[in-house]
C-alpha cells in the first residue's frame, strides 16, 4: 500500500519507535559503538561505528521484521508470512518468525549467496529460489501472498518496519549523546527513515547523511522530482542497498528529515570494506561499509562527532575475496603487469629476482608461449603483485624498465 508524504510522516512517530524499542528488549541486541582512530584523524573529529554488523542475523533487519510480525493479528499470524530478499531481510524475517511461532516462506533469487540461503533455512524459513533479480523474486512473493493469504512483509515500505529500524537511532543518542552527524546507507530507505524519525524528534540539530552506491542511486533523482522515481538496471557490489525504486513511506520521511544524500563509487566501497577489516577488525558487507566510503571520499564534509552505521556484515566469502582485491588495487596495493621476455631457460627466474629485489610479493604468474602475436623466441608473462602503495608500484615499474623489460598496457 502507498501513502502520501503527509500520511507517511503521521504514521511513524517517536512514540512508535519507543514502542518498538520496548518490544525488541531481549530480542535485538543493543549493538556496540566502536571508535575509529584512523577515520577520526582523517575527519578531524571523533568518528564512531554503530556495529549493526554484530546484530543477530548479521544486520539491522531483525529489528523491523520482528516489530512488523509481532504486530500482526492472530488470524494473520495463523496464515503465515512471506518475504522476498537477497539475504539480510530474509534472515531477519526467518528469525523473527521463529521467535514468534509464525510460519515463514522466503523467496530468494537463484543467484543469492549460498551462506545467506543456508542461514535463512537454519532460522526455520521455507526458502524458495525464484528469478535472477530481486524484482522477479518480489513478484513471486507477492503472487504467493495473494494466492495463500500469507502476509507479505515488505523489507522497507511499512511504518512498523521503519519504527523497528528507528531503534538504531535511539541507541545512537544513548551511546553517543554528543553526536553531530549520523551517516547511514540507503537502499529502499527504511533504516535511514527510522533513524531520522527518532533522532530529529529528540535532536533536530543532528545532521543525517544518507549514502547510496553510484550505480544504484535512486534517491537523488527521486528527491529532485519530489516523488519516488525508478532507475533501470541498478548495478553495484553493495547488494544490500541495490534498490531501484524508493519506498513511498520511507521516501516521504527521508525527503523531510534527512539532510543530504551522497553517492559513493565502487572503488570507495571496496576501500571502505578493506579499512573496516584491517583497521577495525570488523567484517562488514559493502552496503554496510557505505557510510565509511562516504567519510573516506570527502572527510572534511562531516562535522564531528560522527557516527557511521555499519548496517550489516553478511558478506559472501567469494565476494569478499574479490572486493578485498579490488580495494587493494584502489589503494595501489595490488598491481597487475604484463610484459614480454625471451623464452629461454631461467628467464622467468631472472624476472622474479628483479621483483624480489624491490620487495614485491608475487601472487599469480601467467605464462603464455603459444600466441600468434608473439615472436618465435618470445613469451608473454602476466603478473599479479601485492605492493605497499602507489609509490611502491612506481618503484616496481622503474625496476622492470631498468632491467630491460617492456611493460605492456
Amino acid at each position: 500500500m502507498s501513502y502520501s508524504t503527509a500520511d507517511s510522516l503521521a504514521r511513524v512517530t517517536l512514540d512508535d519507535v519507543r514502542g518498538a524499542q520496548k518490544m525488541l528488549t531481549g530480542v535485538a541486541r543493543v549493538t556496540a559503538m566502536e571508535g575509529s582512530r584512523h577515520l577520526s584523524q582523517l575527519v578531524g573529529a571523533p568518528v564512531h561505528f554503530k556495529c549493526e554488523n554484530l546484530q543477530r542475523t548479521g544486520s539491522f533487519k531483525l529489528r523491523g521484521a520482528y516489530v512488523r510480525i509481532a504486530g500482526l493479528l492472530p488470524e494473520e499470524r495463523a496464515a503465515g508470512v512471506v518475504a522476498a530478499s537477497a539475504g539480510n531481510h530474509a534472515q531477519g524475517v526467518a528469525l523473527a518468525s521463529a521467535l514468534l511461532g509464525v510460519h515463514a516462506t522466503v523467496f530468494m533469487p537463484k543467484g543469492a549467496p549460498l551462506p545467506k540461503i543456508s542461514a535463512t533455512r537454519e532460522y526455520g524459513a521455507d526458502v524458495r529460489l525464484h528469478g535472477m533479480v530481486v524484482d522477479e523474486t518480489l513478484a513471486a512473493a507477492q503472487e504467493y501472498a495473494a494466492r495463500t493469504g500469507a502476509v507479505f512483509i515488505h523489507p522497507f515500505d511499512h511504518a512498523d518496519i521503519i519504527a523497528g529500524q528507528g531503534t538504531v537511532g535511539l541507541e545512537i543518542l544513548e551511546q553517543c549523546p554528543e553526536v553531530r552527524t549520523i551517516v547511514v546507507g540507503i537502499g529502499g530507505g527504511g533504516l535511514a527513515a527510522g533513524i531520522a524519525t527518532a533522532v530529529k524528534a529528540l535532536r533536530p540539530d543532528v545532521r543525517i547523511v544518507g549514502v547510496q552506491a553510484e550505480g544504484a542511486a535512486a534517491y537523488p533523482p527521486s528527491l529532485a522530482a519530489g516523488r519516488p522515481v525508478a532507475i533501470e538496471n541498478p548495478a553495484t557490489m553493495a547488494d544490500g542497498i541495490k534498490v531501484g525504486l524508493p519506498g513511498d513511506v520511507p521516501f516521504g520521511i527521508i525527503r523531510e528529515l534527512v539532510d543530504e544524500v551522497r553517492t559513493v563509487s565502487e572503488d570507495a566501497l571496496s576501500t571502505a570494506l578493506l579499512l573496516c577489516l584491517e583497521r577495525a577488525k570488523l567484517v562488514v558487507e559493502p552496503a554496510g561499509a557505505s557510510p565509511v566510503a562516504a567519510l573516506l571520499s570527502e572527510p572534511g564534509a562531516f562535522e564531528g562527532p560522527v557516527v557511521a552505521v555499519l548496517s550489516g556484515g553478511n558478506v559472501d566469502p567469494v565476494l569478499m575475496e574479490r572486493v578485498l582485491r579490488h580495494g587493494m588495487a584502489a589503494q595501489g596495493r595490488y598491481l597487475a603487469v604484463r610484459l614480454r621476455l625471451t623464452d629461454r631457460p631461467g628467464a622467468l627466474a631472472t624476472l622474479l629476482g628483479v621483483l624480489s629485489h624491490v620487495d614485491a610479493n608475487v601472487l599469480d604468474v601467467g605464462h603464455v608461449r603459444t600466441d600468434p602475436r608473439l615472436g618465435l623466441t618470445e613469451a608473454e608473462v602476466e603478473l599479479h603483485l601485492e605492493t605497499k602503495g602507489p609509490e611502491h608500484c612506481a618503484e616496481v615499474g622503474r625496476a622492470l624498465r631498468e632491467a630491460g623489460y617492456t611493460v605492456m598496457d
